[in-house]
């Protein structure tokens, strides 16, 4: 799979970057940060798409490009989790995804010091590669949101960019809530270690290829609004069971 290869270039990145000692952080007008290692990856992933795939488009956190345009387009995340990235926590993975007009169909997740890597493809299922070796995964059977497992990102982000009273009725709804965060929550709730990850504002690069992996696992994957996709600007995956439940909550 070309995912496989472009995600084995930027962990060799990643792997060699991560604590060294002259890494160079800057801001994006955004003020979140970057590192010289985002854009290395970035650039290498592009430089074998050039080769590899000539007609396609590419659109990545980066250097910039349209998910809305026409055709073929890989959206890419070069490290989702930069903040742990720079700080020295290993959770952070590289994220590729490949959309064909609009869609979701192709999903990679690489989060080399965690040794975790998760892909899926339409109609492939939802697979995860670790030191216990490669297998399929799924989403959990949880039916009710009382039993629930469930994660979010940064809770100041709900009161920012939607409503922190419904994201705490949410918790109040579940057996049991953390903060995951970034891409690793939406990877565990495809393996069915989560049952409801939430994110109340993301950007495109960040959940194209979580929307893959989690239906492709058997879940389902939606923004706030409960939309199937990965564009809206707000984030809900779940095994399905609990989606509708979780939905009206946030939705208030």
């Amino acid at each position: 799979m070309l995912a496989g290869v472009l995600a084995d270039a930027a962990d060799k990145i990643t792997s060699a970057r991560f604590r060294a000692q002259d890494l160079r952080v800057s801001r994006k007008p955004d003020r979140t940060p970057v590192t010289d290692a985002d854009t290395a990856v970035e650039d290498a992933i592009r430089e074998l798409l050039a080769t590899e795939r000539p007609g396609d488009t590419v659109a990545g956190e980066e250097r910039g490009g349209s998910v809305a345009a026409p055709g073929r387009v890989w959206v890419l995340d070069p490290i989702d989790g930069t903040k742990n990235f720079l700080r020295g926590a290993p959770v952070w993975a590289t994220l590729i995804a490949l959309v064909e007009d609009g869609t979701p169909v192709v999903g990679m997740v690489s989060a080399p010091l965690l040794g975790r890597r998760w892909w899926a493809s339409a109609g492939g299922g939802a697979w995860l590669r670790d030191d216990a070796g490669e297998r399929r995964i799924s989403v959990s059977a949880v039916g009710e949101l009382g039993d629930a497992f469930l994660s979010t990102t940064d809770l100041g982000s709900w009161t920012e960019y939607h409503s922190r009273e419904a994201y705490l009725a949410l918790v109040d709804a579940c057996w049991e809530s953390r903060a995951f965060g970034d891409f690793w929550h939406h990877c565990l709730v495809a393996e069915g270690a989560l049952d409801v990850a939430v994110e109340p504002i993301v950007n495109p690069w960040d959940v194209a290829a979580a929307q893959v992996l989690v239906t492709e696992a058997g879940g389902r994957f939606s923004d706030l609004t409960g939309a199937g996709r990965f564009d809206g600007g707000s984030a809900l995956s779940s095994n399905g069971l609990v989606h509708d439940a979780a939905l009206r909550l946030v939705r208030r």
